[in-house]
């Protein structure tokens, strides 16, 4: 299946290219097997009429996070909000998680229970226990890797691939923190290697820096979409970006979409240091990732139900495949959407 005399270098396919290349030839050989590798999770049929959904995400020091700024007890919150994230975006509950973690030599005991003190409080806020996992001597820095499992009727199961034309484009919370925070703490870093003697100055970005460490899960919007007799018709998370995750759903559901900039949710501390360091706002919320948002899809006839939910914002709709993919900006000008975000590789 790997055989090939050519070298192609990773980054021409990208992370999901190469995720496509590496497991298009695998046959699922279990009837318990109901979804593989192409959404949030894979779904794992557990009993009558209910499934188990599981995710694994890995962290790479120097890849992921930058400890210079980076709290070890953020990080260990932030590495689980990450992967339950993606255990909501199948419309499911998390119930466990492992974590295994790979560390040089520089890292104490006491640095250790710092992270760990992290995911605990994480557990502790999302109901989750923490079931296992493994520790591994590293040649350099740290890696960690979080395997989270949910629970789910298969029912009540959404997937990317079910949106469909005239349906209702919706996102929950705001757009662009996470990234609007790392640009700051990226500045601050470069000014103290500059002059050690120049303290931060971050105290005005309390909102957007907080996003970027310390995120946290839209469930509760989604427990609102369920109480109000809601089933979305596709649901991701938005980890690498609001563009990305759209053509994600749209190449999947085979539709196109329509999106304007003005209903985009963007706080105004996003906004304001979005212009600080110029940047075009409605961008940062199509490219930046982090958000640990919710984007689904909704039919129509859902939009009264929706209308008096806090944090959820219809964005957009859902157009014939044909018709492609597009944001009209404030002006009216009619925009052909990149697929910009988060590059692995």
């Amino acid at each position: 299946m790997f055989e090939n005399n050519v070298r192609t270098e990773i980054s021409a396919l990208g992370e999901f290219g190469l995720i496509k290349k590496l497991t298009e030839g695998i046959v699922l050989k279990h009837d318990s097997s109901l979804l593989g590798v192409g959404d949030d999770c894979a779904v794992i049929k557990a009993g009558e009429g209910q499934c188990k959904v599981i995710t694994t995400d890995m962290l790479v020091e120097g890849v992921h996070f930058d400890l210079s700024y980076t709290p070890l007890k953020h990080l260990g919150y932030k590495a689980v909000v990450s992967n339950l994230s993606d255990i909501y975006a199948m419309n499911a509950q998390p119930e466990q998680i492992t974590v295994s973690v790979a560390m040089s030599n520089r890292f104490s005991v006491e640095a250790l229970e710092e992270l760990y003190e992290g995911i605990d409080l994480a557990c502790e806020k999302y109901n989750v226990d923490l079931v296992g996992g493994d520790t591994s001597n590293s040649k350099q820095g740290l890696m960690i890797s979080i395997t989270a499992i949910g629970v789910a009727q298969e029912s009540d199961l959404v997937y990317r691939n079910g949106a469909q034309e005239n349906d209702l484009i919706c996102v929950t919370g705001d757009l662009g923190a996470a990234y609007m925070g790392l640009q700051i703490l990226e500045r601050e870093k470069r000014i103290f290697i500059e002059n050690p003697n120049v303290q931060p100055d971050i105290q005005q970005y309390d909102f957007i820096i907080g996003r970027q460490l310390k995120p946290e899960c839209a469930n509760k919007e989604l427990a609102a979409l369920r109480i109000a007799g809601i089933k979305p018709t596709s649901l991701i998370d938005i980890s690498d970006g609001l563009a990305s995750e759209l053509f994600h759903i749209a190449e999947l559901s085979g539709i196109g979409v329509i999106i304007y900039e003005e209903k985009l949710p963007i706080d105004q501390q996003t906004f304001d240091t979005a212009i600080e360091l110029n940047l075009n706002p409605p961008t940062v919320a199509f490219s930046g990732g982090e958000d640990y948002e919710l984007l689904f899809t909704i039919k129509q006839d859902d939009f009264e139900k929706i209308k008096g939910i806090k944090d959820i914002h219809v964005i957009g709709y859902c157009t014939p495949a044909s018709e492609g993919m597009y944001s009209y900006t404030k002006s009216g000008t009619k925009l052909s959407l990149e697929k910009q975000g988060y590059k692995a590789f």
